[in-house]
Order: C-alpha cells, then sequence, then structure tokens
C-alpha cells in the first residue's frame, strides 16, 4: 500500500521545518510528502526545498493568499497525490517516529483513522523552535497537556481504541484515510472560507457512506506546537453547513475535490 502524507501549512516556516525534520526519522517513510500550502511567501519555499534536497520526495501544492483557504488547500493535496492512502496533519506537529508505520498498521478497508495529538505549552514550543529540532516528546515532557495520550503503547491501544460513528473529538490534523474514499465523498466542502467545522462536515459525509471512524489511541501520536486558537469568538456562520450535512445525510459536495484533479494529473503522471 502506498502511503501519501498531506502536510498544511501557511506562513510559519520554523514550525513546518520541525514537521518535516520529524517525518525525516520515520521508521516507515511516505511514498510522497505533499506540502499544501495556503498561500504562504518565500520563506516556506526556502523550508520545501531545504527539504527536498536533503532527499524527502516532496511536492509543494501552492495556491494564492485569498483567505482561509483550508478546504480548498487540503482537496489540492489529495488531487496531487498518487498514494491510495492518504495521512493527513497540519504544518504546526511534531510526528512521532512512529506515526506513519502506526496509521499503515490500523489501517483497515472500510475506515478511517482519528489520532490523538497531544500540545505542547507555549514554553516548550517555544525552546523546540529555537533549536530547530524535533526533540523526542512523550508523557514525561514538561508542559504537555492530555499527557496521558502521549504514552504510545500497542498493547494500551488495542485496549483503548475504539471505532464511533459520532463526530465528538475529531481533528483534520491527525487522520488517514482511502483516497478512493476522499473521492466518494468529492473531499473537503470548500464553501468553508474561514475557521471552521470543515473537518468535522467531512467526516460526516465518511460516516454516511458507512465509512467507521476509528479512533486511535497510544499510536500515531502527533504533537500540537502551541499557537493561539483562530476559533470565533461567537457564534460561527459556516456551523449551517455541517448542520446542513447532518439532517440531510449528504454523501457528497458538489463543492469539492473534483474540481482539482484534472489539474494535478500531469503532477500525478
Amino acid at each position: 500500500m502506498r502511503t501519501g502524507l498531506i502536510v498544511t501549512t501557511y506562513n510559519w516556516p520554523e514550525a513546518l521545518h520541525l514537521t518535516l525534520a520529524s517525518v525525516a526519522r520515520q521508521t516507515l517513510m511516505p511514498d510522497e510528502v505533499i506540502v499544501a500550502d495556503d498561500g504562504s511567501g518565500p520563506p516556506t519555499r526556502a523550508v520545501v526545498d531545504r527539504w527536498r534536497a536533503a532527499g524527502l520526495p516532496l511536492q509543494h501544492v501552492w495556491q494564492e493568499d485569498e483567505g482561509f483557504r483550508l478546504a480548498r488547500s487540503r482537496n489540492r493535496g489529495i488531487a496531487a497525490a498518487s498514494a491510495e492512502y492518504i495521512l493527513l496533519v497540519d504544518g504546526d506537529m511534531i510526528l512521532h517516529p512512529q506515526f506513519v508505520a502506526d496509521h499503515v498498521r490500523c489501517a483497515r478497508p472500510d475506515r478511517f483513522i482519528q489520532g490523538a495529538r497531544p500540545q505542547l505549552s507555549a514554553a516548550t514550543t517555544a525552546q523546540l523552535l529555537q533549536s530547530g529540532e524535533p526533540a523526542a516528546i512523550g508523557p514525561l515532557t514538561p508542559g504537555l497537556q492530555r499527557r496521558a495520550y502521549a504514552l504510545r503503547s500497542p498493547l494500551l491501544s488495542r485496549l483503548f481504541s475504539r471505532t464511533k460513528a459520532t463526530l465528538g473529538g475529531v481533528q483534520g490534523c491527525n487522520q488517514s484515510f482511502w483516497r478512493s474514499h476522499a473521492l466518494r465523498v468529492n473531499g473537503y466542502d470548500e464553501r468553508f472560507d474561514a475557521w471552521g467545522p470543515e473537518d468535522r462536515e467531512f467526516v460526516a459525509r465518511l460516516l454516511h457512506i458507512g465509512v467507521h471512524r476509528h479512533y486511535v489511541r497510544h499510536m500515531a501520536l502527533a504533537f500540537h506546537l502551541h499557537h493561539t486558537s483562530r476559533a470565533p469568538s461567537a457564534a460561527n456562520p459556516l456551523d449551517r453547513l455541517l448542520e446542513e450535512t447532518l439532517a440531510r445525510r449528504a454523501t457528497r459536495t458538489e463543492h469539492g475535490l473534483a474540481a482539482h484533479l484534472d489539474a494535478a494529473a500531469p503532477r500525478r503522471t
């Protein structure tokens, strides 16, 4: 099974460097790495070029900076992928060395994987960014939130991982799924043009076609660097898109991935 790791990013090259450094340390390397870039400037391109020169199998899928278009950026990354199995992370995460191997180990034909993302403190994040090295992170790392989830243990994972049909705890920053399933639901809804539940809406459509959500704990770990939340303080008008999908039990968006497939085809051949 060929794997493609999609790393989303926007104008935080120091964090992206740490993410790609942790990719380079994987015990099982992905077959392709796609940096899905929502309009970053030249410093981000320099980071990508540096790691490509170092041997990572990198594509840089960039789009114009026209506001928060994460859903579109993810779709363009999926369209550019040639792998049959997609791993999705944000470009401000440090991946456990077994991250790719764990996702592959947990993959099944009828499900997608939701991994955990223990969050790092502001102080630890600052130290990592200053060092430029993705240090080993575990349950004893100072300032770590959700510390219990940071322990990697296949035995504990078998005991505490669960298959669910709910949206609670869904986070697009640590997922894996079959590309064929993403194509079937037409990827992310690009009407999400600001911060919103685009990841949960995508997952809702996966659930509606019968793809089960497997919430993996104690494996497939990725640690999130600290940053200020982008969530709006008031009610989010984009919530209505998720509500409509749930009410109609929709399985496909008309505003998604298909629009990018033809353009991406030359890159995948």
